[in-house]
């Protein structure tokens, strides 16, 4: 079993099986390449492509409260813990409205048609990043 952190939670803000691009800087040095490179003055930047928006809109995602001292960090994996055993969830909520969090949170939500081009900028920068069921996104376009 796994779990993720408060400070990586956004990262699971997304319908099940939406590609995304998200990145975030990890401290002030940090933060002016990715201000910069980013064209944002917001804390972070996530990205989903354009056919995701309607079901990023009516998507039911929930939050799964479990006893921390049964999880350990999961060395390969930064803000997410895994545990070895079934553990039982102390509660469930529903997360809301998506795109709200998202707002309330600060969080720059971009919706684009390609997410390569974001993916391949996050790929480059110094700031932490996560690309998540790219597999699922649309196809990089080709030069032409």
């Amino acid at each position: 079993m796994w779990a993720i952190d408060e400070e990586h939670a956004p990262l699971y803000w997304f319908p099940r099986d939406c590609p995304r691009v998200t990145a975030w800087p990890r401290n002030p040095t940090e933060a002016v390449a990715f201000h910069e490179a980013f064209s944002t003055e917001a804390r972070r930047v996530h990205a989903i492509e354009t056919s995701w928006l309607e079901r990023m809109k009516a998507a039911s995602v929930y939050r799964y409260e479990l006893a921390g001292a049964d999880f350990a960090p999961w060395v390969d994996a930064s803000g997410q813990w895994v545990c070895a055993h079934e553990v039982e969830p102390l509660s469930v909520a529903p997360m809301g409205d998506l795109l709200q969090l998202h707002r309330d949170a600060g969080i720059e939500l971009r919706i684009v048609p390609s997410l390569w081009p974001l993916r391949d900028l996050a790929h480059r920068g110094p700031w932490d990043f996560s690309t998540v069921r790219m597999a699922n996104a649309q196809p990089r376009p080709t030069l032409a």
